[in-house]
C-alpha cells in the first residue's frame, strides 16, 4: 500500500472512530437467544432454488420478490461511485466492461447472473459488480465449536460494507443497511431433494455461508493481503484464468463435495483469485478447522484438537498466529466469551450470545447464522448494533 493510501486510511479510521465513545467492548452477553430487543432486526425468509432449472431461470422467483431492494442497493452503489468520480465515468466503465467479464465466468454462474439482470432490469455489469464485491470488501467472524457430546455447532457474523459510505447522522454504513433487506435463506434442491442450504444476499450467486445437511458446514472470511483480490480480478480480466473466484469455489464445494475431508481437500488445493479463510465443520468429533489460504497455496490448517484442549476454532480476518490489527480486534473478545462459556455449556444459544457481544457484533454486521450439522439445521437473523457501537 502506498504512503498516500496508508495516510488516507489512517485519517478515515480516525475520523470514524472519533464518533465513538469507549469502551468499544462490553461484557459477554447472555440470554440473547431467542433473538429479541434492539440488536435483532428480524428473521430471514426461506426460498428454494431448483438446480434442475436452466441457470438463467433459477433466481427469478427470489429476484422478483426482492427486486425493489436490489435496485435500491445498486442505486446506492451508483451514488457512491458517482461521488468518488463525479463524471459518472466509473459506472459507465462498469456497464461497458463488466458484462465482458460475465462472459468469461464458468458455468453456471455466467447464465445465472444474466438471468438476475433480466429479472431485475438492472444492467448486467452492475449485477457482476455486486457479485465480486466480496473478493475485496468484507470483515467477518466465524467459529466451529464441539460440545461435550461431540456435536458440532457452526456460527458466523457476516460483516459487509467496510468504507462504503459512512452515514454521519445515523452512524451506520450505507451499503450495510441496504444489504439487510436482501438477506435470504435458500434451500438448493435437485430432484426435489435438498443438496445444500445457505444464507445469501438476493442477487449474489456465490456462497458465503452454507450447510450440506448431516455432512459439513462452511463459511468464508476475507484474508487481507497485498497479493489480494484486486490482483486476481485484474489477472482474470487480462486473460489469466487458472484461479477460481472464492464464493464460486465455496458454492461448488457445497454442491459437490461428499464429505468433510473431500471439502477440506478442495478448499485447500484449488487455486484462488483472492486469499481467504475457509472455516469448515464436519459431522464427527474433531472435525472443525480454519484453512488459511493464499491465492495459490494452503498456508495453514488449524483444527479442533480436544487432546490439546482446543474444543473450538475461531476466525475473524487475521492469521491466527499473528496479532490482529489493534483497531479491529474482534478475536480477543470473541475468544474471551467462548472461554467463559466453556465447552460444557456450548450450544447454538450460547454461540449466539458470543456473536451478539460488541465488537463481535458491530456496525457492519448484516446477519448472524447458526448451523447444526447433525440436525441439518441452518437459522439466520438480521442484526443491528445499537450505539455506542464500533464501526467494524
Amino acid at each position: 500500500m502506498g504512503q498516500l493510501n496508508w495516510l488516507f486510511l489512517v485519517s478515515l479510521l480516525t475520523a470514524v472512530c472519533g464518533q465513538f465513545i469507549p469502551p468499544y467492548t462490553e461484557e459477554c452477553q447472555k440470554n440473547m437467544y431467542p433473538p429479541k430487543g434492539p440488536t435483532f432486526k428480524g428473521g430471514v425468509t426461506w426460498y428454494t432454488v431448483d438446480l434442475d432449472l436452466h441457470p438463467s431461470d433459477r433466481w427469478t422467483a427470489i429476484i422478483t420478490d426482492k427486486k425493489a431492494d436490489l435496485v435500491d442497493m445498486i442505486q446506492a452503489i451508483r451514488d457512491l461511485a458517482n461521488a468518488f468520480v463525479p463524471s459518472g465515468k466509473l459506472i459507465e466503465m462498469v456497464d461497458i466492461g463488466l458484462p465482458l467479464v460475465a462472459s468469461t465466468l464458468p458455468y453456471p454462474f455466467r447464465d445465472e447472473l444474466k438471468g438476475i439482470a433480466t429479472a431485475s432490469g438492472l444492467p448486467l455489469g452492475e449485477v457482476v459488480l455486486f457479485n465480486i464485491f466480496y473478493e475485496v470488501f468484507t470483515v467477518c467472524t466465524s467459529l466451529v465449536a464441539e460440545d461435550s457430546d461431540g456435536n458440532l455447532i457452526h456460527g458466523r457474523n457476516l460483516d459487509f460494507g467496510l468504507f462504503m459510505g459512512w452515514d454521519l447522522k445515523n452512524r451506520s454504513w450505507m451499503i450495510t443497511e441496504k444489504l439487510k433487506p436482501l438477506v435470504v435463506n435458500i434451500d438448493f434442491t435437485r430432484d426435489n431433494k435438498t443438496v445444500f442450504k445457505s444464507t445469501n444476499f438476493a442477487g449474489y450467486v456465490g456462497m458465503l455461508t452454507g450447510i450440506k445437511p448431516h455432512t459439513f458446514t462452511l463459511t468464508m472470511n476475507e484474508r487481507f493481503s497485498l497479493d489480494g483480490g484486486y490482483i486476481g480480478i485484474l489477472e482474470w480480466i487480462l486473460g489469466k484464468r487458472d484461479g477460481m473466484w472464492m464464493s464460486f469455489l465455496t458454492r461448488s464445494v457445497l454442491e459437490n463435495a461428499t464429505s468433510y475431508e473431500d471439502a477440506k481437500n478442495r478448499l485447500s488445493l484449488t487455486q484462488l483469485l483472492a486469499p481467504a479463510y475457509f472455516i469448515l465443520g464436519g459431522n464427527q468429533t474433531g472435525q472443525g478447522c480454519i484453512i488459511t489460504r493464499s491465492r495459490l497455496l494452503s498456508l495453514d490448517v488449524l483444527e479442533i484438537d480436544l487432546k490439546q484442549g482446543r474444543w473450538y476454532v475461531l476466525e475473524t480476518n487475521y492469521d491466527h498466529w499473528k496479532e490482529p490489527l489493534f483497531l479491529d480486534d474482534r478475536r480477543t473478545p470473541a475468544m474471551k466469551c467462548m472461554n467463559q462459556t466453556m465447552q460444557a455449556n456450548i450450544s447454538p444459544k450460547t454461540v449466539y450470545d458470543v456473536l451478539s457481544t460488541k465488537p463481535v457484533l458491530n456496525k457492519l454486521t448484516t446477519y448472524t447464522t447458526l448451523m447444526e450439522v447433525s440436525k441439518g439445521k441452518l437459522e439466520s437473523y438480521i442484526r443491528d448494533c445499537p450505539n455506542p457501537c464500533m464501526p467494524w
